[in-house]
């Protein structure tokens, strides 16, 4: 597939100074699926160990394909959620069974949830798709076992997301990543030809992480380093890197002051002057800007947490944004292969439109004139329109099954955009599917968002 940039808004990078880099994810690239079996595995460990869930947990069996990003979990009811861009629920899921629309309208009453409420939590990351998928199998199992005596489903979501942080936190799922790189790391050389040429363009790139420094180090030693032909180490290639920035929290915090790190153990000291080449830790993107003398639209900043790297950002700095998401390129595919089946379902759309208008008119006729209209022609256009409905809802069942079995697609909820979309299109200027799509281009790209249609131009 071509390497491909996607825009939002109008970008020039001409414009731009700097290039901040989130590093998971991003920058450095993860065998997603691989990473989020280890996770699911220490959160089931934890849970044991700390809060004292039974040890049958241990069977539960883990599968990547039951989440996607985007989803919510609904803390309270035990569910999980696909919205559309207005926040309506689109697909529901009580554990791992699919909620039928009835049963979804008697749960939900309006198909619209306030996500500002404290009962939901977004599944915005893939580090936060082990949790969404371990939440369902232990409401699941919560269901069909009483005797086991799982807590309520809000005190799941919270002890998920407890032992999930307390794995990263502890240093148990990095540790394993540190000692098994192969496993869970994936370089990529042309993406280090793509950053040196940016340098040589006068583009001055930073990392910014939340990450600590040795973990950081280790990664980047181990994927940039080996493939670098104008720097000897990455140190020099990245005019600054930020290590445990805690983001979203460095956009918005005005006053937390940065760390000077040593390269070479890891050791801090207190920054006393400007922030300039080297590394650090902390600190936030006021001091960032104000110190560089840096205007926002100065800097573009690429990450792949939709609501920490992206929202937030948006929200709070006036930088430019850019978002990896890597499911890009397989959603890319299945759109491709559902073309067809597309088209198919559009022409028998456009054939059911003229029985719906007959039908409209049918009905009207009715209530106005009940004389002038035959009962037999109005079951004649009915059982034209279902036998069509019947057509439709076998190629709409066909489509998705090109995408995820549950879910379907990432950036669509029916006709729809996803919330995940919706989020996307409004707070990233450029996406793409890997970091190296952007750094292949020349670092002079003007990239110009197409021109919209409104509802009445269409």
């Amino acid at each position: 597939m071509p390497q491909k940039v996607y825009v939002n808004r109008t970008l020039n990078m001409k414009r731009i100074k700097y290039i901040g880099l989130d590093m998971d994810h991003t920058l450095i690239r993860y065998n997603s699926e691989n990473f989020e079996r280890l996770s699911h595995s220490k959160i089931i460990e934890k849970l044991i160990q700390y809060k004292g869930y039974p040890e049958g947990i241990k069977a539960l069996q883990f599968d990547y394909s039951y989440a996607i990003r985007g989803l919510v979990v609904d803390r309270k009811k035990g569910n999980l959620l696909k919205l559309n861009r207005y926040a309506a629920i689109r697909t529901s899921y009580h554990g791992l069974k699919q909620l039928d629309y009835k049963t979804q309208q008697k749960v939900y009453k309006s198909t619209y949830i306030d996500l500002s409420q404290g009962e939901y939590m977004a599944v915005d990351t893939f580090f936060s798709l082990s949790l969404a998928i371990l939440f369902a199998q232990l409401v699941e199992l919560k269901d069909q076992h009483p005797e086991w005596k799982l807590p309520e489903y809000s005190q799941i979501a919270d002890d998920v997301l407890v032992a999930l942080d307390e794995a990263h936190r502890d240093g148990s799922l990095k540790d394993y990543v540190k000692a098994h790189l192969d496993q869970f790391i994936l370089k990529d050389e042309n993406l280090v030809r793509g950053l040196e040429k940016f340098k040589v363009h006068g583009k001055k790139i930073f990392i910014l992480t939340n990450s600590d420094f040795h973990y950081s180090k280790l990664l980047l030693d181990y994927a940039i380093n080996p493939f670098l032909k104008e720097h000897k180490s990455w140190t020099e290639l990245f005019e600054i890197v930020i290590t445990f920035a805690s983001k979203p929290r460095f956009f918005y915090e005005k006053s937390a002051k940065f760390l000077k790190v040593n390269p070479e153990d890891g050791t801090m000291t207190n920054l006393n002057d400007k922030i300039g080449p080297g590394i650090y830790q902390g600190g936030s993107a006021q001091i960032f800007t104000e110190e560089l003398e840096l205007d926002g639209d100065d800097i573009l900043y690429i990450g792949d947490h939709i609501y920490g790297d992206i929202v937030r950002l948006k929200k709070d700095c006036n930088w430019r944004t850019a978002m990896v998401i890597e499911e890009l390129d397989t959603e890319i595919e299945n759109n491709q292969s559902a073309g067809p089946i597309n088209l198919e379902i559009d022409d028998l759309m456009k054939k059911k439109e003229p029985f719906e208008e007959k039908l409209t008119d049918l009905m009207t006729a009715k209530i106005e004139d009940s004389t002038s209209v035959m009962e037999s022609e109005i079951e004649k256009v009915q059982k034209a329109i279902s036998e069509l409905d019947s057509q439709i809802s076998t190629k709409i069942k066909k489509q998705l099954s090109l995408y995820n079995p549950h879910w379907g697609q990432l950036m669509r909820a029916g006709n729809e955009e996803s919330y995940f979309a919706y989020q996307l299109d409004r707070y990233a200027c450029v996406y793409m599917t890997k970091l190296g799509d952007l750094f292949a281009l020349s670092p002079r790209t003007y990239f110009r968002a197409p021109r919209r249609p409104l509802a009445h131009e269409s």
